[in-house]
C-alpha cells in the first residue's frame, strides 16, 4: 500500500514522457543527419509551443471548473485581426490595439460563461455556438490577412533576451500568474471546488455561476493574448490562424496530456505546459523527419488515448484502495 503512495503524479509522468520523447527524437533526427536540441531546434520547439501554450493555459482554467471552450480557435484569429487593424503599422497604436483585442476577448468569454450559467446550456454546445458566430463574422468580413503591426511590436514574436525568446518568457509569466491564481487565491479554490462537485460547492457557499463565468473570461483573455502574439509573429492579422493550427482541440489535448481531468476538479497549468511541450516536440521531430501529415495525426491520437487511459486507470486504482 505504501508503494502506491509513492506513485508518480500525472505532472511528473508528463515530464518524464517529455524527457523520453526528447531522447528518442534526438536519436531519430541524428540518424537522418540532423540535430534536434541545438539552439535552433530548441527555439523552434519553444516558438511552436508559445501560441498553443497560451491557449492551453486558459483552457486549463475552464477544464478545472468542469467546463471547456471550443471558441478559442476562432477567437485567436479575430484578436489577431483586431490588434493588427487597430495598430495599422503605427507605434502609437500598439497599446490601443492590444487593449481592444483583449477587451473583445473578455466579452466573448463573458458571453460563453453567461450562456452556460444563465441559459443552462451545455458547455460543449454553448462554446461551439459562439465559435460558429465568430466563424460567420470572419468569413463574411475577411478573405485573407488584414492590418499590419509596427516593426517594433514584432519584437514580441521574434525578440530574445539572451538565449531565451521573449515569447517563451511571456508564456512562463502567464503560466506563473495562472498557477498563483488557481493555487493561492479564493477564486482558484472555488474553481477546483466547482469542478469537483458543483452541488457541494453551491451548498458550501461558492457562487458557482460567477466562478464559471470568471473561468471563461480568463480562458478567452489567454486566447486573445495568443492572437496578439501571432499578429506580432506574422506582421498582420489572419482570420484562420487559430483554426488552421487547431488550437481548440489541440489545447484540450495538451490539458489532458498534462493530467487535468476533463470532469474537472484536478490538474493545473504545470502539467499543461508539459503537454504543450510534448505536442510541440512531436511536431518538430516530425518536420525534421519529413513525416507524412496523416501519420502525425495518427501518432498524436495514439499518444492522447494512451495518456487518458493511463490517467483513468490510475484514478480507478486509487479509488479502489
Amino acid at each position: 500500500m505504501r508503494a502506491r503512495g509513492r506513485a508518480l503524479t500525472p505532472t511528473a509522468t508528463v515530464y518524464l514522457a517529455l524527457v523520453a520523447l526528447l531522447v528518442v527524437g534526438s536519436v531519430l533526427v541524428a540518424l537522418r543527419g540532423g540535430v534536434l536540441l541545438d539552439q535552433g531546434g530548441i527555439l523552434n520547439i519553444l516558438t511552436r509551443a508559445t501560441a498553443l501554450g497560451l491557449v492551453a493555459i486558459g483552457q486549463t482554467v475552464v477544464v478545472v471548473t468542469g467546463s471547456l471552450d471550443l471558441s478559442v480557435a476562432y477567437l485567436v484569429g479575430l484578436c489577431s485581426l483586431l490588434a493588427a487593424e487597430t495598430m495599422a503599422g503605427r507605434d502609437g497604436m500598439i497599446v490601443p490595439g492590444v487593449l481592444l483585442a483583449l477587451a473583445v476577448a473578455a466579452v466573448v468569454g463573458l458571453v460563453n460563461g453567461l450562456v452556460i450559467t444563465v441559459l443552462k446550456a451545455n458547455a460543449f454546445i454553448a462554446t461551439l455556438g459562439v465559435a460558429l458566430v465568430l466563424r460567420g463574422y470572419l468569413e463574411h468580413g475577411y478573405t485573407g490577412p488584414a492590418g499590419s503591426v509596427p516593426r517594433s511590436f514584432q519584437h514580441l514574436g521574434y525578440g530574445r533576451i539572451g538565449p531565451v525568446s521573449v515569447a517563451a518568457l511571456l508564456v512562463l509569466l502567464v503560466a506563473a500568474g495562472t498557477w498563483w491564481y488557481l493555487r493561492r487565491t479564493r477564486g482558484g479554490y472555488h474553481m477546483y471546488a466547482v469542478g469537483g462537485d458543483v452541488d457541494v460547492a453551491r451548498l458550501s457557499g461558492v457562487r458557482t455561476g460567477r466562478t464559471v463565468v470568471t473561468a471563461h473570461v480568463l480562458c478567452s483573455l489567454a486566447a486573445g493574448l495568443a492572437g496578439v502574439f501571432l499578429a506580432a509573429r506574422l506582421g498582420s492579422g489572419a482570420p484562420y490562424v487559430g483554426t488552421d493550427a487547431g488550437y481548440d482541440l489541440e489545447s484540450i489535448a495538451a490539458v489532458v496530456l498534462g493530467g487535468t481531468a476533463l470532469a474537472g476538479g484536478r490538474g493545473g497549468v504545470v502539467g499543461t505546459l508539459g503537454g504543450v511541450l510534448i505536442l510541440a516536440t512531436l511536431d518538430t521531430v516530425f518536420d525534421d523527419l519529413a513525416v507524412d501529415p496523416f501519420f502525425k495525426d495518427v501518432v498524436r491520437g495514439v499518444v492522447l488515448i494512451v495518456a487518458v487511459a493511463l490517467y483513468a486507470r490510475r484514478h480507478l486504482s486509487r479509488r479502489s484502495t
